[in-house]
């Protein structure tokens, strides 16, 4: 107990130590800093500094519907306790959290892609997924009175003391309260991302001491996570320049995501490629090198043999669309992919389109970049069709997946690809209104999270299918256009080959090639 009280006192010693280092900053660099909810609304025409409470049974509530949701999708791919993937667990669950999560198992093929593709390893995977944030869109005006009948606490702003924190803690930006959230919440039942544990202050505006209940809450704030109080002009030009040119490469990812998803939506599907990718990757026509993919699912046997896959990958060649595929093709495949043989990650903006199956499983990644705030239902959802996708995409793929609950969609024949285009269909029907308000998310998200000023030119990366230009943005990268300050910025791997049996995104560079 003595250990576990340190702890928590040093996160939140940290915390405020942080904090007041901000606070400090921003007064030396801002000739007029942020010093009530008049001057931190200066920041927005359309968001006004507030604080919404949502009342602890009520967050509670929400937390636990959220995490028990995600188990029920996650529950068919979770390991046991008892193997080895889980060895350390016993010795975790006494350092801090206490919860049952398992990792998910690597070789079951219809849940190994959360963690080949986006991560989700170990036990901290499905963990990381449980956790539960309040909805940002609460603090958007315009969406606020829609909800409040809903979870909004009726005493938001009646304890003066817990809404004087909150706003001190937010540097004047306010946000969504928490009730009676703790840091022992923080990283476990919530997102440790975005979290501002609210102290309680004594008249001086200290933290009070030796109490074990220390916080209002936590409160949950976009704007203040990315140091939205902090001014982009001050005296000092040079500093300036550096800081608006990290809050756009910041910006950048996010961006990128939402051209994505634009692109998608308004894109028109494609509905005859049958999932052949995951034939593609097995193609060994006779004289060429053994395909390096035919170690992907290797735990699985084929349920076709060579011949059938070498002729249903060449009945008509393959349509695939998403770049991201290609570069785990059989080498001596490529040149029967009718979108080319290599593509840029740039090309994504123009071949992305809302029948591809690997696009609904891409809405998880998508959504993991907002994780801390987005609405958790969205979360649930976007990743209830990444796994219908995944499902589809092993059944109709070459192997025999049957053992795991999966069935089999024999696209080798014509009433297999009647089938794989009807529930193609649905799918991507289902997908709709998810991408549509995973936009959306990202909209409300940038829009509090970073100055309009910033936003500017941002639909510039959104045009229409087939009329792509170079600038694009993504995170970590500066182009020379982007060093002046002028320009977007654009990470290397969106300036990048893929190519069949190639090399990852980052490591296959244009101008390295």
């Amino acid at each position: 107990m003595t250990s576990s009280r340190s702890c928590k006192n040093l996160i939140l010693l940290i915390y405020l130590s942080i904090s007041l280092q901000l606070q400090v900053a921003s007064s030396l660099s801002s000739p007029s800093p942020i010093t009530s909810n008049t001057d931190a609304a200066m920041l927005s025409s359309t968001l006004t500094p507030k604080i919404i409470t949502i009342s602890e049974t009520i967050w509670r509530k929400a937390a636990s519907n959220h995490s028990q949701r995600i188990r029920h999708l996650l529950q068919p791919g979770l390991t046991p306790l008892e193997h080895n993937f889980n060895s350390g667990k016993s010795k975790r669950r006494r350092q801090h959290y206490v919860d049952d999560w398992t990792a998910l198992d690597p070789v079951n093929p219809i849940y190994n892609f959360l963690i080949e593709y986006y991560g989700l390893k170990g036990a901290k995977g499905p963990r990381r997924l449980a956790r539960w944030a309040p909805d940002p869109k609460l603090l958007w005006e315009e969406h606020c009175n829609e909800a409040s009948s809903t979870i909004l606490s009726s005493s938001s702003v009646e304890k003066e003391q817990a809404y004087k924190a909150a706003m001190k803690a937010s540097h004047g930006l306010g946000g969504v309260l928490l009730e009676n959230a703790s840091i022992d919440d923080l990283g476990g039942t919530l997102h440790m991302r975005g979290g501002v544990p609210v102290p309680i202050m004594v008249e001086e505006g200290n933290p009070q001491e030796d109490t074990e209940q220390q916080l209002h809450g936590v409160l949950y704030n976009p704007a203040v996570f990315y140091n939205r109080h902090l001014p982009l002009n001050s005296n000092n030009d040079e500093q300036d320049k550096e800081r608006k040119q990290q809050l756009l490469k910041t910006i950048a990812p996010f961006q990128w995501y939402t051209s994505i998803l634009k692109q998608t939506l308004n894109s028109d599907p494609i509905l005859h490629c049958y999932g052949l990718h995951e034939w593609a990757m097995q193609y060994h026509p006779e004289g060429a090198d053994p395909p390096p993919s035919a170690k992907y699912q290797s735990s699985l046997n084929l349920r076709v043999s060579r011949q059938v896959i070498n002729d249903t990958v060449e009945r008509k060649g393959v349509r695939c669309t998403h770049v991201d595929a290609l570069r785990f093709f059989a080498p001596a495949a490529g040149p029967l992919n009718h979108h080319g043989a290599s593509l840029q990650r740039m090309d994504q903006l123009r071949l992305e389109q809302k029948g591809c199956v690997h696009a609904h499983m891409d809405l998880l990644k998508i959504g993991l970049k907002l994780q801390g705030f987005i609405d958790s239902e969205l979360m649930v959802d976007i990743l209830e069709v990444a796994l219908a996708a995944r499902k589809l995409d092993v059944e109709a793929s070459p192997y025999d997946a049957t053992e795991y609950g999966a069935g089999i969609v024999p696209i080798e024949t014509n009433e297999g690809r009647k089938v794989y285009r009807e529930r193609q269909i649905g799918l991507m029907q289902r997908a709709e209104s998810v991408r549509q308000r995973l936009l959306d998310a990202y909209e409300v998200f940038m829009k509090i999270a970073f100055d309009e000023s910033l936003l500017l030119g941002s639909d510039e990366f959104v045009g229409g299918r087939g009329k792509r230009t170079p600038s694009v943005v993504d995170d970590n990268v500066v182009t020379s256009k982007s060093n002046t300050g002028d320009g977007p910025y654009v990470a290397p791997e969106r300036l990048a080959m893929a190519e069949p049996g190639g090399l990852p995104w980052r490591k296959n560079l244009i101008e390295k090639s």
